[in-house]
């Protein structure tokens, strides 16, 4: 595939913003990158955001989803040390 231009971009920024959006709306811990299932409500948003992006930035862009729910966590006091200690003490 060849780079998008600016009518395809835009498409592309569209089409995920409204995938997130439903995200955000029904399932807001959801993480494309743990291989979670997609809320049924979203599937044909993210079928369509698959189809309008580039492969490699539909990678980036559930990444980067990713990556910002986790610095939200960590600015509200998650410590992920903390969290493996007590799995691995069963939760105790």
């Amino acid at each position: 595939m060849s780079f998008p231009d600016k009518a395809e971009r835009t498409k592309c920024w569209s089409t995920r913003d409204e995938y997130w959006k439903c995200l955000d709306d029904n399932a807001p811990k959801h993480s494309s990158t743990s291989g979670e299932q997609i809320p049924n409500v979203c599937k044909q948003l993210r079928k369509a955001f698959e189809q309008s992006c580039p492969s490699q930035w539909v990678k980036h862009f559930d990444r980067k989803r990713t990556y910002e729910q986790f610095k939200e966590k960590m600015a509200s006091g998650y410590d992920p040390l903390l969290e493996r200690t007590k799995a691995e003490r069963g939760g105790k």
